[in-house]
């Protein structure tokens, strides 16, 4: 690869941490009072432990140094590189160590070892409110970073009209930002970050906090900047906003690089092995469960016609999707449905809750199971991921949305019983149904 093509060099870099030890508590009081006197040393050498690391080899493959109780690596040995104009995707569980990379890239934090090289301009969007001063306007925040960038006033001036159309928050643009909800934060963090043409832009999670509406906004508006010739780094949980917009995907795991290659194969492996989403997730912890004021979500599982939880399915059998919920206030009509992607972000279908048990009816608190079921021959064949949602009604409010919540696959036979019957190649669509063909045969004519 020409080294002029390329915007991103990642050479070996490593990040390691030192985490803080339970201490052990003495069974003596002489033992305690000698550990006092020993505080003021003891803690120093704490102190400096977490910040220096000359005990630590970095590029050593000892397990002693990493496997040592105080020692986390967010990043091991990582390298990869991203050419100009490219759209990457960088993907994998919580942990995995996506946030810490991007970072580094940011110039937020320095590795432990390794260097990284950006050629050109970088703008970040890695939380919410980044880069905004909360007691500045919206219109002065833009200015702000437009500084930061290293633009002239002028040229702020000519991008900021379209800024503020983007994000859609003219109302408010002369408020303190921090008057603003966070998703009118990321609305005009992206708009900022975007509209003002960086050579390298870089995209956390964050944008997981805007409406769906938004967010397809913004992933055109990535797809342009790509086909501008600009770079864009994508980090996300959504399988089929990756997909959409990302030709190459970098899956990470334990800090380490596993896969880098074409979005819809490293996606693929990541949901077939046991890093990505399953057939089955649940929130055990319900202060961590999606949650609004009068519903909060439990569990959503996949399951095979014989209630088997599974995460591969026969195109040609009957599944359900159930969806488990605990209401917490009495007296609200709830509308729980199912929206169903296949892996190149196409929407497959929507689906509402239409059971003339609670349609249309108030519910009491207590949990709640609803399930919809979807026939065989129906579905495509490919992976899909199911995104979960529940509104009350009247007014609308959305108490919760859990995107990509599960993923299962849908698998082809070539017994030819299926909609496929005797044709072995690919079949291209959304769905797959087995319909009924009749012929009419007059031998006379």
């Amino acid at each position: 690869m020409n080294s002029r093509d390329i915007a991103i060099k990642v050479e070996n870099i490593s990040k390691l941490y030192r985490i803080g030890l339970k201490e052990n508590m003495h069974d003596s009081f002489g033992a305690a009072i000698f550990s006092f006197i020993k505080s003021p040393l003891r803690n120093y050498r704490k102190y400096r432990s977490l910040y220096k690391f000359d005990d630590i080899n970095p590029n050593s493959g000892s397990k002693s140094h990493s496997n040592s109780s105080d020692i986390i690596w967010a990043l091991r040995d990582i390298s990869f590189q991203v050419k100009r104009g490219e759209v990457v995707g960088i993907i994998g569980r919580n942990g995995a160590g996506k946030s810490t990379l991007l970072r580094i890239l940011s110039r937020i934090t320095n590795p432990t070892s390794g260097h990284a090289e950006i050629r050109g301009g970088v703008s970040s969007l890695l939380e919410v409110g980044t880069g905004f001063h909360q007691e500045l306007t919206g219109r002065e925040n833009v200015y702000l970073n437009g500084t930061i960038l290293g633009m002239k006033k002028k040229e702020v001036d000519q991008k900021f009209d379209e800024i503020v159309e983007f994000s859609g928050v003219e109302k408010f643009i002369d408020t303190p930002v921090k008057r603003y909800s966070s998703g009118m934060k990321v609305r005009l963090a992206f708009s900022v970050a975007a509209h003002l043409e960086p050579e390298v832009l870089i995209i956390d999670e964050v944008l997981a906090v805007g409406d769906a509406d938004f967010q397809n906004k913004c992933l055109n508006k990535m797809q342009d900047i790509g086909q501008q010739g600009r770079t864009v780094l994508f980090v996300s949980h959504n399988m089929p906003a990756v997909t959409r917009l990302c030709e190459r995907t970098i899956l990470l795991h334990d800090g380490r690089v596993i896969e880098d290659g074409p979005s819809p194969q490293v996606v693929s492996a990541y949901l077939h092995s046991d890093l990505g989403s399953t057939a089955a997730r649940e929130w055990p912890d319900a202060e961590k469960a999606p949650a609004g004021p009068v519903a909060r979500l439990r569990a959503v599982r996949v399951r095979t016609e014989d209630g088997r939880i599974t995460d591969t399915v026969d195109i040609r059998r009957q599944l359900s999707i159930e969806m488990e919920y605990e209401v917490l206030k009495s007296g609200q009509v709830l509308l729980p449905h199912f929206g169903l992607r296949n892996e190149q972000g196409t929407s497959v279908f929507v689906t509402v809750d239409l059971d003339p048990t609670w349609r249309q009816h108030p519910r009491p608190k207590g949990r709640y199971v609803s399930t919809v079921w979807i026939p065989g021959n129906l579905l495509a064949e490919g992976t899909l991921f199911v995104t979960c949602k529940l509104l009350t009604l009247n007014p609308n409010v959305l108490q919760f949305r859990e995107r990509s919540a599960v993923a299962f696959h849908v698998i082809d036979s070539l017994d030819g019983d299926s909609a496929r019957g005797d044709f072995v190649k690919t079949m291209p669509g959304v769905v797959r149904p087995l319909l009924d063909w009749t012929t009419q045969y007059d031998s006379d004519s």
